[in-house]
């Protein structure tokens, strides 16, 4: 019985040992990496973008062309002046 149980000991801290020898598996390390980087690139890019949104001032249009505002203006069945 002793020697039963010495050798159940034995072999659980074998299996311990081929464990911790063995370590990470590589393409779990790179998947980490991979993802790690990933994700804060994803937030920060959203933080850059929510802080933008704060402290910019909106973005000016561009004023229309005359050509376009008389084209317009034709479409809607208005004449432009001056005709």
């Amino acid at each position: 019985m002793l020697s039963n149980n010495l050798h159940v000991l034995l072999e659980q801290k074998n299996a311990a040992n081929d464990i911790e020898a063995n370590g990470f598996d590589p393409w779990l390390i790179v998947l980490l990496l991979v993802g790690g980087l990933l994700l804060a690139f994803l937030i920060g890019n959203y933080v850059l973008y929510m802080y933008a949104q704060k402290a910019l001032p909106p973005k000016k249009k561009q004023p229309i062309s005359r050509k376009k505002m008389k084209r317009e203006r034709l479409k809607q069945g208005v004449a432009a002046p001056g005709e």
